[in-house]
């Protein structure tokens, strides 16, 4: 008798442990989507990354080991301070299992740090700063959608190779702009181009004329714009004002989207060169998400809409091979998992965090060219994952040596 209750107190608790394994530690998953909201960033990320998240969870069914998926978002205002105290309370007192998309570089950097800390997930789509796989890595920080490199390699790389052999920089003042300009500068330097000359504005600038005069006066083949958002927009329409291109030189938007080619029009950004990891127009499987995005937000996804439906999709599907959402068991299944999407077809994780997929190299087509609403781009080449980013074993990120 004393042996069979024995045997079956044994079984109900292996049973338990059992089920606490196939389980949310809480009840429930919670995802943060925490983005500029309301400022310079807004169109390229903000509350469409929000419905980008959205729809990754009701189209994985709403669940996961049988519990409820939420999404909560905020507004960083692109401030560090107010992203990291956000972050803070997210995970000490509201529940939150993982926080993603993470607009502007400076954000990102402190958030990870937060996440590495509590031994919490994030999973950046927004920022640029290859220091996030580098020098900031963290074992459950992930860098989605593109970097400062992949960046520099599509249209850097493009426009020595088609004789913009020197550059001038203008570049936002803090670490995103930094990066971008650093990582560009190598590389048109490694392909034998130069470096005449860099001036740093402040993020959210409405006059750039002083900037532009400057770099006018370089006499440089190539401006490179090390910003994004408003800021490139701003800067694009002021140049015209000057008569910048039109006097020889050539405008290289480092990071520029969809988005914002939509709200500076054709007419204005025709021409111009960017890389992008995704393009709505690529192949019948990406023009049927954009029509589903298109039907929430009325617009079609850049690469951080898609990027962050992505890495939502992705977290939970290693939450389900997991079976639990337990940080260290899941942040294992995102490393090891290969990733597979709309987004990041054939794509792998590196042990710095670093998804490597295909980039892509456009050119904003001639308002003449464009056959329908949104079709602005030419693809000019495909940039393969393994050349577009930083090996992870040269990336300077602990996690790798």
């Amino acid at each position: 008798m004393r042996n069979n209750l024995i045997a079956s107190v044994a079984f109900l608790l292996a049973s338990s442990t059992a089920v606490l394994a196939q389980s949310a530690t809480d009840g429930k998953v919670k995802i943060g989507i925490l983005n500029d909201q309301s400022g310079v960033y807004a169109d390229f990320g903000g509350k469409s990354s929000v419905e980008a998240a959205k729809m990754a969870v009701e189209d994985f069914g709403g669940k996961v080991l049988d519990v409820p998926v939420e999404i909560v978002d905020a507004d960083h205002q692109n401030k560090p301070d107010i992203a990291s105290n956000i972050a803070r309370q997210w995970y000490d007192t509201e529940q939150v299992d993982a926080i993603m998309e993470l607009t502007t570089s400076s954000v990102a950097l402190a958030v990870q740090a937060i996440g590495k800390e509590k031994k919490k997930i994030d999973i950046v789509t927004g920022a640029a700063t290859t220091d996030l796989t580098g020098k900031a890595c963290s074992p459950y920080g992930f860098h989605w959608a593109y970097d400062t490199h992949a960046l520099a390699v599509g249209t850097g790389g493009a426009l020595v190779k088609q004789g913009g052999d020197s550059w001038f920089f203008l570049t936002a003042d803090y670490a995103f702009g930094y990066s971008l300009e650093q990582q560009t500068s190598d590389y048109v330097k490694a392909s034998g181009g130069k470096v005449v000359g860099a001036v740093r504005h402040p993020l959210s600038s409405q006059d750039f004329s002083s900037f532009l005069l400057q770099a006018q006066s370089s006499g440089a083949k190539v401006i490179g714009l090390a910003n994004a958002g408003l800021d490139t927009a701003n800067a694009i329409k002021q140049a015209a004002e000057f008569g910048i291109t039109q006097g020889g030189q050539h405008l290289a938007a480092l990071l520029f989207t969809l988005a914002e080619v939509h709200g500076l029009g054709l007419e204005a950004a025709q021409g111009l060169t960017l890389t992008e990891g995704f393009y709505w127009n690529r192949d019948d499987e990406s023009r049927a998400f954009a029509k589903k995005f298109f039907a929430r937000t009325g617009k079609m996804p850049n690469m951080v809409h898609t990027g962050t439906y992505s890495a939502v999709t992705q977290y939970l599907k290693a939450v389900q091979k997991a079976g639990t959402d337990e940080t260290e068991a899941v942040a294992k299944q995102l490393h090891e998992m290969p990733v597979d999407d709309v987004f990041g077809r054939g794509g792998t994780v590196g042990a710095n965090g670093r998804m490597i997929h295909d980039m892509y190299l456009l050119q904003v087509k001639k308002p003449s060219e464009s056959k329908e609403p949104w079709d602005y781009f030419n693809v000019l080449a495909t940039i393969p994952g393994k050349e577009a980013y930083i090996d992870p074993a040269k990336s300077g990120c602990d996690l790798v040596k």
